[in-house]
């Protein structure tokens, strides 16, 4: 059951966070309209799609990804006001150990990253399929990927090459399609241009040349051993239609692709892609442990603003929050770090790599709660 002190550090946790976060998110909108505007006139945006499909989903986005921050700044804000007015004194002077004032701390935290899990794995990912179309649409003016010379392995033994790709008319030039097995070319096909059927959800292919190799194997007369011949079986044809395990799908923004993937789609999309041999494999994972790992700081960063903050300290307030700004930024940066190294395949584990940072900053929480006001 929860007492009267964990109803008022509750509902002070959980208002001042809503709170905090609906005035960033609007500040957010406001610089978000004021950079965007422009786009919306000049596109004919109509009202309705910039408020639904845009800033409806750009909300919990948002919000979310900066959820454990806020959740640390409120932390700060409310309870070096109660620091500020002794109330903590006050607490501690009638026997209520600091392990025990956490508790309505620890329980606002985790209905925050209970709620932050949800919309990582489940909700966002669907919302952002319309918010990125949005911008692809209005924003971008399309999306048009600028790699050259494109490789992509999209089955085991298998490798698709093509010289560029336009994803406006789904068309790729001068591509190339070989397959080997027992590390030998077994054939390989070229053509002029492959462009998407989406009716038949096929490639039709110009100035199709095709090479077939047959192998075959004889004992040598000199050394006893044996000898691989093979032969060649070459074909053109002005046009073929063909089925391959690639789709125009694969060749919009990675991080497109991933952000769209609620959580059991992503596992999937990661098994296709690893039995395909992706190097971007990595990139995928450290997306996926993202969404759990970065919640969690959640519990961390509330047990080291309490630390910091429960103490009356000269500067009050206004050091209280500067001094959780930094460890925040500390904290994002070797988020980043780590995730950078990951994707990078420095790491040989992504989801050690994710769990670094709040692996270290658990360390720092514990020192601090040691030394915190008992």
């Amino acid at each position: 059951m929860l007492k009267i002190l964990d109803k008022y550090i509750l509902k002070r946790f959980i208002g001042t966070f809503f709170f905090s976060i609906s005035l960033m998110l609007c500040i957010f909108i406001v610089f978000d309209i004021s950079e965007k505007l422009q786009d919306f006139v000049s596109s004919k945006v109509p009202v309705k799609e910039i408020i639904f499909d845009h800033y409806l989903n750009f909300i919990p986005y948002y919000g979310n990804l900066f959820s454990p921050l806020f959740t640390f700044i409120a932390v700060i804000l409310f309870t070096s006001k109660m620091a500020y007015k002794t109330e903590f004194v006050a607490i501690l002077s009638s026997g209520t150990s600091f392990k025990r004032i956490l508790r309505p701390y620890m329980i606002g935290a985790a209905l925050i990253t209970i709620m932050s899990l949800i919309l990582n794995h489940f909700v966002i990912p669907k919302s952002n399929r319309v918010r990125i179309g949005f911008e692809d649409k209005y924003i971008n003016s399309g999306y048009n990927t600028e790699e050259r010379n494109i490789h992509r392995q999209i089955s085991p033994g298998t490798s698709l090459y093509m010289a560029d790709y336009d994803n406006f008319s789904n068309t790729a030039n001068n591509i190339s399609i070989e397959k080997i097995a027992n590390n030998k070319q077994i054939s390989m096909l070229k053509a002029e241009t492959m462009k998407w059927d989406s009716i038949a959800g096929s490639w039709h292919l110009t100035n199709v040349f095709e090479r077939e190799l047959i192998y075959s194997a004889i004992d040598s007369a000199k050394t006893g051993m044996p000898k691989h011949v093979y032969k060649e079986k070459h074909r053109f044809t002005p046009t073929k239609t063909i089925k391959i395990d690639f789709s125009p799908k694969d060749m919009v923004r990675f991080q497109s692709k991933i952000e769209v993937l609620p959580y059991f789609e992503l596992k999937e999309f990661i098994a296709k892609e690893k039995l395909k041999g992706s190097s971007r494999i990595e990139f995928f994972e450290v997306e996926m442990y993202k969404r759990t790992a970065f919640p969690f700081a959640t519990f961390i960063l509330t047990i080291i603003g309490v630390s910091i903050s429960s103490r009356k300290i000269r500067g009050g307030v206004g050091l209280h929050i500067a001094l959780g700004l930094v460890l925040s930024c500390v904290y994002i940066l070797f988020m980043h770090i780590s995730t950078t190294f990951a994707t990078l395949g420095t790491f040989d584990h992504a989801l050690l790599a994710v769990w670094i940072p709040n692996i270290i900053f658990s360390f720092v929480a514990f020192y601090l709660y040691k030394n915190a006001q008992q």
